[in-house]
């Protein structure tokens, strides 16, 4: 029964012709999430493997240890979701490597896979001085392969209601205390920490950040301080799981702040919902014309596109798509195993 098992799973999900199929058109879906969720980056918990599939670890060669400057958000097999502040001072951009499906950085396992930078795309309206647009888009130099490590992230358009999302999470290999030590140290295995929406007029008030916040701008953490993400967290992502179904949005790249886990000093995102068109500009894609603005059932061909992806009524992960040739692959390779056993058995 395990060998049929396995040769189903290889007839129908690898190794793929073309990658795309890995992906199954879903994106936002967590197969090996933790049923108990997370505890609670400063103030975080080690995440388990696979917890968040589609963040990446960009690294620099030059850089001690790792090399781990910034996190990211794989949104297609393809592309990168980051902060454009983690490239001021880049240099050599295509000997930086991605790292995909990792959790701990020194000890990558067999589920990792290791891209380089093809092309850089940041924000022709960046500032480094105000934070302004702060995004960026990498193309990796080959197509990554999904898995249930490696998932895509969903990335929202103009139809949802961020501000009404309760539940969200950040997630990085950044610094895990809030002590002012230079340079800050990168923590080796990833951490996630769950955090609140903040409304972004509170957040740009008097007592908080004082007009910094710009329209493109969240805030998520706690009024308190305690939890929030930190140096070597930029760029990662910011995800709020859907209020009627069972997989995430990628509404926030991680940005900046002022300190790490102050009170009334939370951390700050660019909205992905604001840079939506531009993202798809980037790519090479054209926005899909949508009739509804409600998420429907189904899969689709890019992660940008409704309708998204709902989970079964069942509550299982379907890994890959069944197309037919994947069929006659099974079935050709159950008859290959058969004559084999004919031919071996005494």
């Amino acid at each position: 029964m395990n060998l049929l098992r396995l040769l189903v799973l290889l007839a129908l999900c690898g190794p793929a012709h073309g990658t795309w199929d890995t992906c199954g058109g879903t994106c936002g879906l967590r197969p090996m999430a933790s049923q108990h969720g997370v505890s609670r980056v400063v103030g975080g918990t080690d995440a388990q493997p696979g917890a968040w599939p589609w963040i990446i670890s960009i690294q620099d060669p030059w850089k001690t240890g790792t090399g781990h400057t910034c996190g990211g958000s794989l949104i297609s097999p393809q592309w990168v979701l980051t902060a454009a502040h983690c490239f001021i001072e880049a240099r050599h951009i295509t000997m930086w490597r991605v790292v995909v499906g990792a959790t701990r950085l020194t000890q990558l396992g067999p589920e990792a896979q290791v891209r380089h930078i093809k092309r850089l795309l940041v924000h022709e309206h960046y500032s480094n001085i105000t934070q302004r647009n702060d995004i960026a888009l990498l193309e990796l130099d080959q197509p990554v392969q999904c898995s249930y490590s490696i998932q895509l992230a969903c990335v929202p358009d103009a139809s949802l209601r961020v501000s009404e999302l309760t539940t969200c999470y950040a997630s990085g290999w950044g610094s895990t205390t809030a002590r002012c030590e230079f340079p800050k140290r990168s923590t080796d295995i990833l951490q996630e920490a769950k955090v609140r929406l903040i409304d972004v007029n509170l957040c740009n008030s008097s007592g908080w950040y004082r007009g910094a916040i710009h329209t493109h701008n969240l805030c998520a953490g706690y009024a308190q301080g305690g939890i929030d993400t930190c140096q070597g967290d930029s760029g990662g992502p910011l995800v709020c799981k859907d209020n009627n179904a069972d997989y995430f949005w990628l509404v926030g790249v991680t940005s900046w702040g002022k300190g790490c886990a102050r009170a009334r000093r939370p951390g700050v995102y660019t909205s992905t919902q604001h840079f939506y068109d531009w993202i798809l500009a980037q790519m090479g894609l054209r926005p899909a014309v949508s009739a509804t603005p409600t998420p429907q059932p189904g899969f689709t061909s890019s992660p940008f596109q409704r309708p998204r992806p709902i989970p079964t009524q069942l509550g299982t992960f379907t890994p890959c798509p069944f197309p037919l040739q994947r069929l006659v692959q099974f079935f050709t390779r159950v008859q290959e195993l058969l004559q084999f056993l004919r031919g071996t058995k005494a």
